[in-house]
C-alpha cells in the first residue's frame, strides 16, 4: 500500500478520480489474467501522467485482449475514452493513455528490456495483485460471516 493510500484510509478522504481510474485499470487487467501488475505513483516525478499501470501479458493476443478490455470497461464504467492508444500486439507493447493514467501492456521480454520500474525507481510502487487479492479475501470473509449470521 502506498503512503497516499494509507493516508486516505486514516483520514477517510475519498480517492481521487485518477487513483480510481488507475485501480479500475488494474482490476480489469487482473480479470484478463495479466501478470505482475504494478502501479507507479508519478505525481511528484512526471508532468506526463499521475499514474503508470504496468502489466505483463503472455502472448500477442493476450496483449490485445487486455488493452481492448481496459478501453471497453473504462468507457462503460467511467464514461472515459483514452486520449490515445499506441503500439500493437506485434510490437509486444501497447499503451492505453487516459492522460492522468497510462496503462502499459507488455510481454515479459519487452518489460525486462525497458525496465520502466527502474526508470521511475523513486516513484512509490503498489503491487496491484496483492491489493486486489486482499480485497477479494476481505469480501469473501465478510460474505461468509453474513451467511453464518443469517
Amino acid at each position: 500500500m502506498t503512503t497516499t493510500e494509507t493516508a486516505e484510509k486514516k483520514t477517510g478522504r475519498k480517492e481521487t478520480p485518477e487513483l480510481k481510474l488507475a485501480k479500475l485499470c488494474e482490476e480489469i487487467a487482473y480479470d484478463r489474467k495479466a501478470e505482475n501488475i504494478v502501479r507507479l505513483d508519478l505525481k511528484e516525478y512526471s508532468a506526463v501522467s499521475d499514474y503508470f499501470v504496468l502489466c505483463t501479458a503472455t502472448s500477442e493476443p493476450h496483449i490485445r485482449a487486455i488493452a481492448e478490455r481496459i478501453q471497453r470497461d473504462v468507457l462503460e464504467q467511467l464514461k472515459l475514452k483514452p486520449l490515445h492508444v499506441d503500439g500493437s500486439p506485434e510490437s509486444h507493447w501497447m499503451i492505453v493513455d487516459f492522460g492522468t493514467v497510462m496503462v502499459h501492456v507488455m510481454d515479459e521480454d519487452t518489460r525486462a528490456l525497458y525496465q520502466l520500474e527502474s526508470l521511475w525507481g523513486d516513484a512509490p510502487k503498489t503491487d496491484a495483485i496483492k491489493r486486489i487479492e486482499a480485497r477479494i479475501r476481505r469480501k469473501a470473509a465478510s460474505e461468509k460471516k453474513k451467511a453464518k449470521n443469517a
